[in-house]
């Protein structure tokens, strides 16, 4: 939540809003610091008997190709603070992509390979977004407007963020950002939306692309999520998560 580069759909918001990234984290920090401490305080006390005791520390693990492993290293380091300091997301981030397949190419070309872009899902999300475009030609800004109200009261920005984590969970939470957004006529409102699109599609497994890439990277490495126990903690953190982001928002952002 805290900057545009962290979300998708913070990079929409922010356009939409025509805010720099200083604005912008002005507007998002209190969402963000409170969400990640809800968050820590719901997790430690769902785990806090696995939590206890002490653990063995696994061996450093050894790295094959120094320079591969310096050169990713800088390019994941440098990404922020280009973006932070006023250069163009889009551009920093192709032209830092480029280095990164270069230095592979050069090192370890056995590593590129298509499969590795997610394909089936840009192509999921995408669909959506056509699905989304088609019903605001429908009518559905009206009918979202009824659904989520058009003030900046704390309880509008509830009942906004309230909608949009549903709407995050159904349909996932581009295209239920990309529904909304007629709807969030201001900062404030905005923020709320993002709360709801970022930190509630935490109950169904397909709500977030994110967390689509992130069960796809634990199932390559043989870690299965079940979608019962993900959804029934999900019940109860969102709320809490959702709700304490939005308060937050409504109290302290700019």
């Amino acid at each position: 939540l805290l900057l545009p580069i962290s979300n998708l759909t913070n990079l929409l918001a922010q356009d939409s809003l025509g805010l720099s990234t200083p604005a912008f984290a002005a507007l998002s920090w209190p969402a963000a610091m409170v969400s990640v401490v809800v968050t820590v305080v719901v997790l430690a006390v769902r785990f806090r008997r696995d939590l206890r005791g002490t653990y063995v520390v696994p061996p450093h693990p050894g790295v094959e190709d120094r320079v591969l492993f310096w050169v990713a290293a800088a390019v994941c380091a440098l990404l922020g603070p280009l973006v932070v300091v006023g250069l163009p997301f889009a551009g920093v981030a192709t032209g830092l992509a480029l280095v990164l397949v270069a230095a592979f190419a050069v090192r370890r070309p056995s590593a590129l390979r298509i499969s590795l872009v997610p394909w089936r899902l840009v192509v999921l999300v995408v669909g959506l977004f056509v699905v989304v475009a088609g019903a605001h030609a429908h009518g559905l800004d009206e009918a979202l407007l009824r659904l989520t109200g058009t003030g900046a009261t704390t309880g509008d920005l509830l009942q906004l963020g309230a909608v949009a984590t549903v709407g995050a969970n159904v349909v996932n939470n581009l295209p239920a950002y990309a529904a909304l957004e007629p709807t969030a006529d201001g900062g404030l409102r905005t923020m709320a939306l993002l709360v709801g699109v970022n930190c509630g599609p935490l109950v169904l497994l397909w709500g977030s692309l994110a967390t689509l890439l992130w069960r796809e990277r634990c199932r390559a490495r043989g870690i299965e999520i079940g979608w019962r126990g993900f959804g029934a903690l999900g019940l109860v953190g969102v709320p809490l998560v959702v709700g304490a982001g939005i308060l937050a928002t409504s109290l302290l952002a700019a």
